[in-house]
Order: structure tokens, then C-alpha cells, then sequence
């Protein structure tokens, strides 16, 4: 089925200088500028958060990188390369803004653009597929915003639905360039095949991005070239107009397989046009792929026939759909999202972390009762309190009255407290429990007994607990990954917040205290 012909998109034009004439934060701030409201999302080294400036009452969005996490797992280069990246766009549009950076002893800040209006994965989720008018909106706005790229010498490697936000207005904003290349910064090769400006740098043999949108230069150890960002431009279109991904298998291995195999399918009645455009996109040799080898960027692509009725200089404005005034009633009746900033505080301490994962607080120490990946309860951790340290107690040294004691809290404030059959807990955490294709995040709760119980954090119920046994043990796979083994059983589990060492070193030392050794 050919898309359906609609009149020319002939809108007001995005104004590019929109967020630049807004009201900027200085560039000296630190956490205590901000009231923290919630989560929005998080990554391997960071987590974002909704923020509103104290002085201005502006929101932004906030990525708060850990310090020790990219120092052990020697990310530095990624940070520094996505906040030049971020300052080389800040004139373009459809890219996310940066404001200003600022740090504190553990933690490194990003002041972005929030974009109110979620990302394109959530509006796909939303509607189960966009209609052809709004893809080939979206699309416009995608081949700009690459282009841009191109003549910067960025590329991106990492485009997803998931990086592609959407403003107030339902235009796209890309962001999250922690993977991306720097062509500049570089060593280059000579080419015969190619100008000077389109020498490419040597790929390091190392996977970048994601397995469902990687192209098939970067899993052979080739050259990485601005074609890699239309590989996964193609896959973009397949899933706004399916619904669906466009290499999907159980595994990551499998994934690559497909891709290296060009296996896709379309669905019955799919466009000819899309399937032509997408299918041009999707070659297995990068230069010969749509755009790639064009003297003006991208020129081929916007003569495709998928194209036929826009007039490109006037893309911009609300994006041609029906469809999205169902998303925007829906978000209407979600309620008020500055809801979140009610009872919170400037700053970005203990007490605002256990608000923002929904955690308790101990009144009389001013500590965090339970553990949201940092801190263990009873485990041992050095703490500044006034001034001075104080020394929590290794669980061997909690007293029957000191558990009581705890306990009695525990029943007041958490909500956990009878779906662990009453018992203290000692650590809790949100962690991935892998099961099938797609993992499922659980509430992990350690506790006397001992007991390792995971419940369903949404529903509330138990789904199950970790059978204890002498032969238990923990194996870390890297600063998020790590297994639970027991003889009938690995748990495949993973820490957003990247402490798996802390899991395991709290995980055993319940168990030595248990089983009189470490497992």
C-alpha cells in the first residue's frame, strides 16, 4: 500500500533560537541550585532527573554521572567527547542543549533541555505505530538533524527511538552522545575512494550502541563512517511505521547474526515507497547506501519518493497528526507532574535520593534506613554525622534490642516490611532480573533469615525469593552484571546504579555471618 497523498507540510519553521533565548543558568551552580523531582531515566554511569532551578523556576533535565564509575570502568573520554559534542550542536535544532556543567566530590552534572513530551519510543508505544504522515515528519526532521551531523564531523552511533526526545511541541531532540565519534579528534586514513573531508578514523575494536540498531561495519571491525547513522535511521522508520523492531532474536548473537544477514520482514500491506526508502538504507556495504557517497549531504535521500510532497524549508511546528491529540489528552489526564517537586529540597543529599526511589528515612541519624544501591543498613560504611564518624555496626554486632528496635521502624515506614514475612531488611535495591528476551525490574530485598526476596515493584507482590544454601555465591561480571548461583539456579542480574560490587560484598558477608565463611 503506497502512503496515502496528503497536502504539502507547510508549517511555521522550528525556530532554532527558541531554547538559546530562554533564560540560561550561570554556569557556577551546584546541586543545591536545583530541586530534584524524579527520575526520568538512567544509564549505565548516570541517572537523569527532573529538576526545576530554584532562582528561575525552569526545568531541566539533569544527568548525574558517577565520578568512581567512570573513573574504574575508564569512561572519561565518552564524557568528555559527549560535552563537546553537546557545545559543537548548540545552535542546531533537534538536538538537546546543554546549559552548563558543574561537579562535587562523587558526582558530575549535566544541565539539559527537558523534553516534556517523553521520547519517540514512548509516542510509538502509545499509538502501536504512526501513520505515514507523521513517519515522514519525523523522518524530515531525522535527515536535518543528521545532516548537521555530517557537516560537524559527528557521528552519533547510538540513534534509537529512545534518544530521539520530543519537545513541547513534538519536534525531535536528540540526545545521549556518550557513543558518539568525533571525526576531528581522530587519527585519519587515506582513502583513494574518498575526499579529505570524508577520511574516516579507524574504528578501535570495541561494540558501541545498541545491538537492535548497530550497523554491520561496526560488528567487522571496519571503518566507522556517517553511514552507520543511516543504518540506523532505516531501522527508526521500520519501527515507527510497525510498531516493531527490525531485527529482533532472543540474543544479542543472534541479533548481529540478522543484521550481518540483512533478515528483516515487512508485514503484509506495507508501503512500497517506506519499504524502498528503508531497504536503500539498509545495505550491508556502508558506502553504498542512501546518502552516503552524496557531494551535498543526504540529497539523494530527501529526492526519494517517500519524500515527494514536502517542502523541506518548512519543516517545523506541530507535526501533521491527528493521532498525537489522543497523546496529549492522555497526558492531560496523567495529572501534574510538579506534583513531584512537592516536600522536596534544593540539593541532591541522602534524604533527596531516598524521595526520589521512594525510600524512608531514619529521623535519628539522618541516614538512609534502607539501601537504594549506595548504603547497606547494618553492613559496615563510614558515614560523617556532625562532623564526626560514625561507624554503623557489622550485622554480627546488632543486639536482639538493636534489631527490635529497627524492626519497630521498619513495620512504621516501610512498605515492604510484610511481604518479607517480617524480617529485618538489611539492603534493598531496584535491579534487573533477566528472565526471557526482555529483563524485569524487581525490588531485591536482603534480610535476616537470611532471605533474598524480589517483589514486582508496580504490583506489589512477591514474585519470589533466592534460595539460601552453604553453596551460594556471587560472581560479578562488571560494575553492573552480576550472578547469584545456587546448585539448581543462576539469578542473571543487573544493577542500573552500577553497584555490583556492593551486592556482592553485602550478599557475602550475610552469608559468613550465616555460614562462618564466604561462599
Amino acid at each position: 500500500m503506497t502512503p496515502t497523498p496528503t497536502n504539502h507540510i507547510n508549517r511555521t519553521p522550528k525556530q532554532q533560537t527558541t531554547e538559546l533565548q530562554q533564560p540560561q543558568p550561570s554556569a557556577k551552580k551546584t546541586a543545591n541550585d536545583f530541586i530534584f523531582g524524579k527520575t526520568l531515566g538512567d544509564g549505565s554511569f548516570s541517572t537523569v532527573y527532573l529538576a526545576k532551578e530554584v532562582h528561575t523556576k525552569k526545568e531541566f533535565a539533569i544527568k548525574v554521572c558517577d565520578k568512581s564509575h567512570i573513573i574504574r570502568e575508564k569512561k572519561q573520554q565518552y564524557i568528555l567527547r559527549e560535552k563537546e559534542a553537546l557545545n559543537m550542536l548548540v545552535n542546531d535544532p533537534y538536538f538537546v542543549k546543554l546549559y552548563c556543567t558543574f561537579h562535587d566530590d562523587r558526582k558530575l552534572y549535566f544541565v539539559l533541555t527537558y523534553a516534556k513530551n517523553g521520547d519517540l519510543l514512548q509516542l510509538i508505544k502509545r499509538l502501536g505505530s504512526l501513520d505515514m504522515k507523521l513517519t515522514q515528519y519525523y523522518t524530515c526532521e531525522l535527515v536535518i538533524a543528521l545532516e548537521a551531523l555530517k557537516a560537524k564531523g559527528i557521528i552519533h552511533r547510538d540513534l534509537k527511538p529512545e534518544n530521539i526526545l520530543l519537545d513541547e511541541n513534538f519536534n525531535i531532540l536528540i540526545t545521549d552522545f556518550g557513543s558518539t565519534k568525533i571525526l576531528k579528534q581522530e587519527p585519519l586514513i587515506n582513502n583513494t575512494d574518498q575526499s579529505q573531508s570524508e577520511q574516516v578514523p579507524r574504528r578501535r575494536n570495541s561494540f558501541v550502541g545498541t545491538a537492535n540498531y548497530v550497523s554491520p561495519e561496526l560488528l567487522t571491525d571496519k571503518l566507522t563512517t556517517h553511514a552507520c547513522d543511516l543504518w540506523a535511521l532505516g531501522c527508526v522508520i521500520y519501527q515507527m511505521l510497525t510498531g516493531k523492531l527490525c531485527f529482533l532474536a532472543g540474543s544479542d548473537h543472534l541479533i548481529f547474526n540478522k543484521i550481518l544477514n540483512r533478515q528483516y520482514e515487512y508485514p503484509d500491506n506495507f508501503s512500497n515507497v517506506a519499504s524502498d526508502l528503508i531497504d536503500k538504507l539498509l545495505v550491508i556495504e556502508a558506502d553504498q547506501r542512501l546518502g552516503a557517497s552524496d557531494s551535498v549531504p543526504y540529497a539523494s535521500i530527501r529526492n526519494h519518493p517517500f519524500f515527494d510532497d514536502v517542502i523541506w524549508d518548512n519543516i517545523g511546528g506541530m507535526p501533521p497528526s491527528d493521532s498525537l491529540e489522543k497523546v496529549i489528552l492522555d497526558k492531560n489526564e496523567e495529572g501534574d507532574e510538579k506534583d513531584c517537586f512537592e516536600k522536596a529540597e534544593p540539593g541532591l543529599n541522602n534524604r533527596q535520593m531516598a524521595r526520589l526511589v521512594g525510600l524512608s528515612m531514619d529521623s535519628s541519624e539522618s541516614t538512609l534506613i534502607y539501601d537504594g544501591s549506595v548504603e547497606s543498613l547494618n553492613l559496615d560504611n563510614n558515614q560523617t554525622k556532625n562532623g564526626k564518624e560514625d561507624k554503623r555496626k557489622n550485622i554480627a554486632d546488632l543486639t536482639p534490642i538493636q534489631i527490635e528496635t529497627r524492626l519497630s521502624m521498619q513495620r512504621r515506614s516501610s512498605k515492604y516490611h510484610d511481604l518479607v514475612e517480617g524480617n529485618l531488611i538489611l539492603k534493598q535495591g531496584l535491579l534487573d532480573k533477566k528472565k526471557g528476551i526482555r529483563p524485569r525490574r524487581r525490588m531485591f530485598l536482603l534480610t535476616l533469615g537470611p532471605h533474598i526476596y524480589y517483589v514486582d515493584p508496580q504490583t506489589m507482590v512477591l514474585k519470589g525469593q533466592i534460595p539460601w544454601t552453604e553453596d551460594l555465591r556471587v560472581e560479578v561480571k562488571h560494575f553492573r552484571k552480576f550472578d547469584i548461583v545456587t546448585p539448581n539456579r543462576t539469578y542473571l542480574l543487573e544493577d542500573p546504579e552500577g553497584y555490583a560490587l556492593q551486592w556482592q560484598q553485602d550478599i557475602e558477608d550475610v552469608h559468613e555471618f550465616y555460614f562462618n565463611k564466604k561462599p
